[in-house]
Order: C-alpha cells, then structure tokens, then sequence
C-alpha cells in the first residue's frame, strides 16, 4: 500500500477568487480614501520613508545636470568675455579721441576766458609744428600776415607768457617762446615791485632773473609779471615763479632760477596779443653839425 507525503504547501482560496477579493478591497479602499482621506497619514509616512532613497537614485542625474550646467555656462561667460574684450578693443580708439577732445576742449575754455579778461584784442592761434632747429625753442602758428599778425606782437596761454612773434609768413608765424637761450622779457616782482629782466636758459624749462644785486629782495615762491616798460608785453602778464636764489660773498649777483607758469613747449591753442599801438620811434641821432673852431693866430707885438 503506497502512502503520498504531506502537501509542502497548503492551498488556500482559488486564484480567481483572491483576484476579485482584492480588486473589492482596492476599490473600497480608494473610494474610502477618496471620501475621507484615510490613507492620508499613511502616504506622508511612506513618502518620508522613501525620500532619501529617492535623493539616492537622483543623485548622479543631478550631479550630471551640474556638471553640464557649470561647463554651458563657463562656456557662456567665455563668449560674453570675448565679445566684450572686442567690443572694447572696437570703441577703444573713440575712447582715447573722446579723452583727447575733452582736454582739448577743457584748455580751449581756459583761453577763450583768459581771453575775455584781457582788454587788448588778441588772434586766436594754434600750434602746427615746432621749429626745425632742435636746439632752438620756437614754434609756428596758423595765423600769418594775412590774419593780422605782426612782428613782435606777444604770445600768451590760458596761464601766462609763452613767447614773442619773431617771424611772420601770409599764413603762418612763428613764436621764439620765452625759455630760447637768452631771450628777454622785462619782468616786475609782485610781492614788493622790484624790476628785472628773465632771460631764457636754453633748457627749454626755465629762466634766469639776471643782474640783481646779492641782496635784492627776491624769495622763492614769487611772481613776476610783466613791466610794460618795453612797450611790447602788457603790463601784468604772468611769466614766471621764483624757484630757486642763490647768494653769496663772492657773487656780484644773485642766481635767480625762475619757473614758467604758462605751459611752455606743450600748447596746442595760444593767443596773439596786439596791442593796438605801435612802438614809438627810436630817437634820432644828433649829428655834430658845429665845425670846430681854428685857434687864431696872434700878432707879434714888436
């Protein structure tokens, strides 16, 4: 007689009837849920639960999102940087004339108003080119004969004296400027109205305050202006400050080193002063018209 063993596993309900039983409790449990949100606390709990396993499984699609991100924007600011760099190098040149035309403009108002102050008429000028000689310290003007410019006349900045009209062409002129070697300008001190003469140096910077006495009053840090006294300069024009005096037991004289106030050798505009008056005539010479008188002879007395 064959006996069979035990059943491992014991049967329970048939398949088709679990399937309808959870079918009915899933749609009873939806329509519960539905209507009084009972599975509310349920669902919070199991998506706190499941929440860091979720940032697990994102983690590397995020961190590839960074990676890109960071790389298209680096790449981004790269080419923002290169248009912006030729977009610079582009308007650099209107830049830089931008700057040079305010400069301009700023010493063009300065010598438009020292122009105003002066009572004498003047000739607004500009500066072409500097002499050939380089040695020498003249520059030409683009006002000549033609403009009213003569020989002589006086040129001035915005600050003070520059130099003097040397040479006049139809259409241009040309202006020794006050530091030439040993050009002269009669000068006045301000301060207590001593009169000398600054003659240039040649250096092309400064001046001397020649033939002074050793204990003449003189100080840095004086203006001298202009005399008049030579009929050519106004009187009053700025010319020069006081830089340096030495003095000594052994000097007959004072070494007086002086400073241009006006911007010597840098000018782009200047102004030809015409006074408005011409130079008195140099006196005549007296011509010995006497005839000198023969010694009479005497008679013998006899």
């Amino acid at each position: 007689m064959h006996q069979q063993p035990p059943a491992f596993f014991h049967r329970g309900p048939a398949p088709l009837a679990r399937v309808t039983f959870f079918a009915v409790l899933s749609i009873l449990l939806m329509v519960l849920d539905a209507r009084f949100r009972y599975a509310e606390p349920l669902r919070q709990v199991l998506a706190l639960a499941a929440y860091p396993i979720q940032q697990v499984a994102t983690a590397p699609v995020v961190a590839f999102r960074g990676i890109s991100d960071f790389f298209a924007s680096r790449r981004a600011l790269q080419r923002e940087n290169e248009t912006l760099r030729t977009e610079q190098l582009r308007t650099a040149p209107e830049i830089l004339t931008l700057e040079a035309l305010k400069a301009e403009n700023d010493v063009l108002r300065d010598t438009l108003a020292a122009k105003a102050k002066l009572a004498e008429p003047s000739i607004f000028a500009e500066v072409v080119y500097a002499g050939r000689d380089p040695f020498s310290r003249k520059v030409m003007v683009d006002k000549g004969a033609q403009q009213g410019v003569r020989l002589g006349q006086p040129v001035i900045d915005a600050h003070g004296v520059i130099g003097q009209v040397t040479r006049v062409h139809p259409l241009l002129a040309e202006v020794t400027l006050i530091v030439e070697k040993d050009h002269a300008v009669p000068v006045q001190v301000v301060r207590n109205g001593l009169r000398g003469v600054v003659y240039g140096s040649g250096d092309g910077a400064t001046l001397e305050l020649r033939h002074l006495a050793a204990n003449a009053e003189v100080e840095p840090g004086d203006l001298l202006v202009t005399s008049g006294i030579d009929g050519v300069y106004p009187r009053g024009l700025p010319v020069a400050k006081v830089v340096e005096v030495e003095r000594g037991s052994t000097l007959a004289f004072a070494n007086i080193v002086c400073q241009p106030v006006a911007d010597v050798g840098r000018n782009r505009q200047v102004l030809v002063l015409n006074r408005g008056e011409e130079l008195p005539p140099p006196p005549a010479a007296e011509v010995a018209t006497k005839k000198p008188v023969k010694a009479k002879r005497q008679r013998r007395v006899e």
